[in-house]
């Protein structure tokens, strides 16, 4: 019950979060995190699209290097095949800091 209830309240941070990052591009509409399971889905609609995107991360982790946290994707599948493309190629297995507020309750 409790990682339900973390995961609900970071979920909802971490779509504020991407949505202030990606604003030029669309808007996060939906964002679950499961933290137990290690997986993230997210419904998007970017401009231009005329329907929502679905992208699914099924595996991550969370390293540590020094005093930073880095999240890091290994299978990341979407609804779009240009962008499953585009996941494949520069957000598999890329690192990516962690921002202050999410380092411990991923």
């Amino acid at each position: 019950m409790f990682n339900a209830a973390k995961d609900s309240m970071t979920s909802r941070a971490a779509q504020f979060y991407v949505n202030s990052k990606i604003a030029r591009y669309g808007e996060v509409q939906k964002l679950k995190i499961d933290s137990r399971q290690k997986t993230v889905e997210v419904s998007c609609l970017l401009h231009g699209e005329p329907n929502p995107i679905g992208i699914k991360v099924a595996n991550y982790r969370v390293e540590s290097t020094g005093d930073k946290k880095f999240f890091q994707a290994s299978d990341i599948s979407c609804t779009r095949p240009w962008l499953q493309t585009l996941l494949s190629d520069f957000a598999k297995d890329r690192r990516v800091e962690l921002p202050a507020w999410a380092e411990g309750v991923l």
